[in-house]
């Protein structure tokens, strides 16, 4: 009999098994080094695995139900066996290390602040970031994983879109309050700009009459934008940033465009290794709670 196919989810059950203890998700939170709402998401995915609820939610306070008292009274000795036994074969911690492929914007202005989270989980597993304009080829292991801005349409890999993206033009203040109609459009040659040509046949703008100019990356057309150069798309979740301390603000009046644009996992078609599929959890976790 396969017992895998009754196993949950088990960064879900490390989850439960966290906010058991403590009955708290502030402290289960804080001991897994997770954001409240990422541990909440776990325990929901379990509860969903099994049917039937785990905790009764109070304003200020959470208790077991009478299923997840047993459910904990039950898993509990099997969770210490299998930490007995982990501690019993680790020598010596051994390092993993996985090769990130990525854009340096997405690494810079979203990844970055974020990864230690993924560290102060997995301390084992060495990430290294690998920026490049081009995607890395991810059937021939140039990369373990790789990440990617779009529409997901790259072909021999298998793409998973983590989180859309809502854009829309934006300037720095002094330049919108200058001739904004003859500003140039900056742009990232890292993709093709289908950024501004979806977003002007949505509001039916006719940007034409605008100079371009390309620039090699995005962080740079970023970093122009708030210089004044020009008008930049914002991808509001790079540049939130900037939103928020107003150096960079709506270039016009239209609101943001929720667009089929977003953030893609890249993986080979072949499988992962299990210091990626560790990445891989932790990744979805950390875009839901974006």
């Amino acid at each position: 009999m396969a017992l895998h196919k009754d196993l949950p989810p088990l960064l879900a059950l490390r989850a439960f098994e966290a906010v058991a203890r403590h009955l708290s998700f502030i402290k289960a939170a804080s001991e897994l080094s997770v954001t409240q709402s990422a541990l909440s998401h776990q325990v929901q995915k379990l509860e969903q695995h099994l049917g039937k609820s785990l905790f009764v939610r109070r304003t200020r306070a959470i208790d077991l139900t009478a299923d997840g008292q047993q459910y904990y009274d039950d898993i509990r000795p099997a969770l210490d066996a299998i930490a007995v036994a982990t501690r019993a074969q680790r020598a010596a911690p051994s390092t993993t290390v996985l090769r990130i492929g990525l854009l340096a914007s997405f690494a810079t202005l979203w990844l970055a602040p974020r990864l230690a989270g993924f560290l102060n989980r997995y301390p084992s597993i060495q990430v290294e970031l690998l920026p490049a304009i081009q995607l890395a080829n991810v059937p021939a292991a140039e990369v373990d994983l790789a990440i990617r801005y779009g529409k997901g349409d790259w072909p021999d890999v298998h793409a998973t879109r983590l989180m859309p993206e809502v854009i829309s033009p934006v300037c720095s203040p002094a330049f919108k309050a200058g001739p904004l109609h003859k500003g140039p459009l900056l742009m990232a040659t890292s993709h093709r700009p289908f950024e501004w040509s979806d977003w002007s046949a949505h509001y039916q703008v006719d940007l034409e009459h605008h100079p371009r100019v390309l620039l090699h990356d995005y962080n740079i057309v970023v970093e122009a934008a708030v210089a004044g150069q020009g008008i930049a798309m914002g991808r509001h979740r790079l540049i939130e940033r900037r939103l928020q301390d107003g150096s960079l603000v709506p270039a016009f009046d239209w609101p943001p465009y929720h667009s089929d644009i977003g953030y893609w996992l890249i993986a080979p078609p072949g499988g992962i290794s299990p210091a990626a599929e560790c990445f891989v959890e932790w990744l979805k976790d950390a875009c839901t709670d974006a």
